[in-house]
């Protein structure tokens, strides 16, 4: 009877759990070394995306402690039934942490594309749907390259990389990730950002409907495909926990390269 009681409370208590795990704050601070990053100051990413009902809170705002020169935020922003304020709110925020910069996800015209549009208008983010956009770091060019929703069928990969030049420093962001591996073949990519997935959201070990989040380094090429901060249809989160990421993109030594 003891042992009943004890797998009736766990199996009450899970939900809360889940919960629990599904508004959490985990800000990931990793390392991308790269030989064609000449800049000997690091240039800084915060990458949020799938933000999906949740707020932006003051206590994520309090933990970036460091100078951001990009805030990416990388689609479904938003989703059906969410309070047009929140997501001026949300989009307010994070404008203040540095310059922003958003590509379409697949839930985020359900609000209405015109308030999106207009919200980031007003604090001077740029929208990335199919093109490119040139930040210089010091004397460090390093090209953001956004594609629209590929769900909706308005991405358009190679008008994104058009003015582009090939030797310079890029950073692709795709909502969805299933584009990598064609973008890959067909160009030189330093950095790679994607959502979408919740790393499955809810996990059991290592069996997931998608794969876990993660940023994988290979040669002078990261890729991240990240949990994102929100979740979708249902506010619980198991085995796959919320996050956005602040990136430290550094010069790495040719010398040390194997």
């Amino acid at each position: 009877m003891r042992y009943l009681a004890t797998i009736i409370g766990v199996v009450l208590s899970m939900p809360l759990f889940m919960l629990k795990k599904a508004f959490e704050i985990n800000i990931r601070r990793q390392d991308i070394q790269l030989t064609n990053y000449s800049d000997q100051n690091p240039f800084r990413i915060f990458f949020i995306s799938d933000i999906h009902r949740r707020k932006i809170p003051n206590r994520l705002m309090r933990q970036i402690d460091s100078e951001i020169d990009a805030v990416i935020i990388g689609g479904d922003l938003a989703e059906r039934g969410v309070p047009l304020k929140r997501i001026q709110e949300n989009i307010t925020r994070l404008a203040k942490i540095g310059p922003l910069y958003y590509v379409w996800g697949n839930n985020d015209r359900e609000v209405g594309e015109q308030h999106i549009r207009k919200y980031i208008q007003n604090v001077g983010g740029t929208i990335l749907e199919n093109e490119a956009i040139c930040i210089i770091n010091q004397k460090q060019r390093v090209w953001i390259v956004g594609i629209d929703d590929v769900s909706a069928g308005l991405a358009d990969i190679e008008k994104s990389f058009n003015n582009v030049p090939k030797e310079d420093m890029k950073i692709f962001v795709s909502h969805t990730p299933f584009v990598f591996s064609n973008v890959k073949e067909k160009y030189k990519l330093n950095v790679l950002l994607a959502g979408h997935t919740h790393g499955g959201q809810i996990r059991l070990g290592k069996w997931g409907f998608y794969q876990k989040g993660s940023l994988k380094k290979e040669l002078d090429e990261a890729t991240l495909i990240s949990n994102g901060f929100g979740t979708s249809l249902i506010p619980l989160r198991y085995g796959a926990p919320a996050e956005c990421h602040i990136l430290s993109i550094k010069h790495k030594s040719s010398t040390n390269v194997h």
